[in-house]
């Protein structure tokens, strides 16, 4: 399925409340699969912070990588290989394999160095290949105003 056919069905929520959360550090795809970038996005959440499930689906991985708790959410009817929703760094409160509703808290938000103030790293990807959340997230209306009308 093309990621613009997902934000049409998925609509994901947003892993944080309040929703939208202040977004620290934004998506900055790399240029090559090891060159720097920021796979993901930086939302303001200090720690214990309750990390909701976007979307239903299942808990693939819920575990230290590199000194950090990490959670990920495989999004069931995504595609193949099916799109899945990563969270770091966090305290996992479900176990691989669990199966999740939309909004069901599955992780807290732990102290870590990912950002100079306390967020969650929230990333997604399809196989590999890392892509931008925050497109399939709710947004507000846009508003067209007439030519020629200051903003």
């Amino acid at each position: 399925m093309h990621l613009t056919a997902l934000i049409l069905t998925l609509g994901l929520l947003w892993p944080v409340d309040p929703p939208p959360p202040e977004i620290l550090r934004g998506w900055q795809p790399p240029p090559g699969p090891y060159a720097a970038g920021h796979r993901g996005v930086d939302l303001a959440a200090p720690p214990g912070t309750p990390v909701l499930a976007p979307t239903a689906g299942t808990v693939t991985f819920a575990g230290p990588v590199g000194g950090h708790g990490v959670l990920t959410l495989a999004l069931p009817n995504s595609g193949a290989p099916p799109l899945r929703t990563t969270f770091t760094p966090v305290t996992p409160l479900v176990e691989p394999g669990t199966r999740v509703t939309a909004g069901t808290p599955i992780a807290r938000v732990a102290p870590g160095t990912h950002c100079p103030e306390s967020c969650l790293h929230w990333g997604l990807l399809r196989g590999d290949q890392y892509l931008n959340p925050l497109p399939l997230t709710p947004r507000a209306p846009s508003r067209l105003l007439p030519t020629g009308t200051p903003a």
